[in-house]
């Protein structure tokens, strides 16, 4: 009796699970047999079925989020076919988006990465019920990269329901036979990383990168303080994009996780990331929490302060990690100006320097528990926007010292990018990319190194 009781009890579970998934999505239905046990890992939709009604618009069921795990555990993440409903996603087909790409011209791409090539596209008025025209970002799955269906699939999940100003707003998807793509609203200012680490006129002010880093901290405190927390996994610069007005929004959620809830304290996952941004504690124990995009935060925010990029081999060996180079300065308004990016020329408040140069050394604590919540971040970080004062100030040194080392600097930044430029035409691509990637016009070769998958951890 008591087995047939448990029996029922998890049958009864799966069928709640079930009904969520159905309620907020269309359908999920297993694909034919054949394709089922052809033994290879590609993805085959199964047959398409009649439209569902859509539920009322106020329906109770759409209030509460539906995660990646309810999904996971009741479909298999092969086999898929997904049409959402009540999430106010359009789903386009291949011919729509290769109409409104002109065909994935050149002209037209904007980059790539793990997941595959971005173009930029237009839809006219009318296009899809309830579309307005509009720009658009068109991105197509790379069989041969290093994302899949599971990505494709946590970006329709995550931004299909989730609705913030500084997230990427996610306007649809194709799900297409073997082809997998997303539809983004087209950010004309592209990435963080762009204006930062490019040749991108003009240098980003102190008001605009303080701003950007406001913005990118409100969008992480509205992933961790959700009802159904979300980890982001993936904070750098280039997942940072830039509207007209250089607003932040964060993007590509592939590797987002839901958070920890209940009594748990942590996600236990492989470890998945971008070199010098993963938290330390994260990195050994595969252990994830919001506290690892607290860590990734403070790295974003050490680039933005100094105009310098997490990891760059091109420079000497003690000045390549840049967490490691600066971290012990942020706390000392003496070395302020060693931090503090020399495109800058000086033109910044210094005591809301030194006070964001602060919240970026207690982000980067090598122990999760002194590390802030995104929401104190927040708090901290806003009120700096306010601030104003001498542009030349800069603590313990007088203002001409400040520029001299700020030349000094700007001599050395010029020297450094000849040597990497040098470097960048003698070195081969990474191993761990088969086929050639494709790169934009003014885009170096960090861009691409994107997610490197450890060993599965316990």
């Amino acid at each position: 009796m008591a087995r047939s009781s448990s029996a029922k009890k998890k049958k009864q579970q799966q069928e709640k699970q079930l009904s969520a998934w159905r309620f907020l999505f269309g359908g999920c239905l297993m694909g034919g047999a054949g394709a089922a046990g052809s033994g290879d890992n590609k993805v085959r939709p199964g047959p398409r079925t009649a439209a569902t009604k859509q539920p009322p618009a106020g329906a109770a069921g759409l209030q509460q989020r539906l995660s990646v795990t309810d999904v996971m555990s009741t479909c298999s993440d092969q086999d898929l076919s997904v049409s959402l409903v009540g999430s106010n996603l359009h789903v386009f087909t291949v011919g729509e988006l290769k109409a409104a790409t002109q065909g994935f011209v050149d002209s037209n791409f904007l980059g790539e990465g793990g997941f595959g090539p971005v173009y930029k596209g237009a839809v006219a008025e009318g296009a899809k019920p309830g579309l307005r025209a509009q720009q658009i970002a068109v991105k197509l799955w790379d069989p041969e990269g290093t994302q899949g269906h599971k990505e494709w699939l946590s970006e329709v999940i995550f931004l299909g329901q989730l609705r913030h100003p500084n997230l990427v707003k996610l306007v649809g998807y194709c799900s297409e036979e073997e082809h997998r793509l997303l539809v983004y609203e087209y950010m004309p200012k592209g990435s963080l990383e762009n204006h930062l680490f490019k040749t991108f006129p003009p240098v980003l002010s102190w008001s605009t990168r303080l701003n950007i880093a406001v913005g990118a901290a409100k969008g992480l405190a509205f992933l961790h303080d959700a009802e159904k927390p979300v980890i982001y996994r993936d904070f750098k610069t280039s997942n940072i994009l830039l509207n007209p007005e250089y607003e932040a929004k964060l993007s590509d959620f592939g590797l987002a996780k839901d958070g920890p809830e209940g009594d748990d304290t942590h996600v236990s996952t492989r470890v998945m990331g971008t070199h010098g941004y993963a938290a330390p504690e994260y990195i050994l124990t595969g252990h994830l929490t919001a506290k690892s995009d607290v860590y990734s935060f403070g790295v974003v925010l050490l680039e933005i302060l100094s105009g310098r990029r997490a990891v760059d081999k091109a420079r000497p060996s003690r000045e390549r990690h840049l967490v490691e180079h600066m971290r012990a300065w942020l706390k000392d308004p003496q070395k302020l100006a060693r931090v503090m990016d020399p495109a800058l020329e000086g033109a910044y408040p210094a005591a809301a320097a030194h006070r964001a140069a602060l919240v970026a050394y207690r982000c980067l604590s090598g122990s999760p528990k002194s590390r802030p919540d995104m929401s104190r971040v927040v708090e901290d970080l806003e009120p700096l926007l306010a601030v104003t004062g001498d542009d030349d100030d800069a603590p313990g040194e007088p203002p001409a010292a400040a520029g001299e080392e700020a030349a000094r600097r700007r001599d050395g930044e010029r020297r450094e990018k000849q040597g990497r430029a040098q470097q960048d035409r003698g070195v081969a691509r990474s191993p761990k990319r088969a086929v050639p990637r494709r790169r934009a016009p003014g885009q170096s070769q960090e861009f691409w190194e994107w997610h490197m998958p450890a060993q599965p951890k316990a």
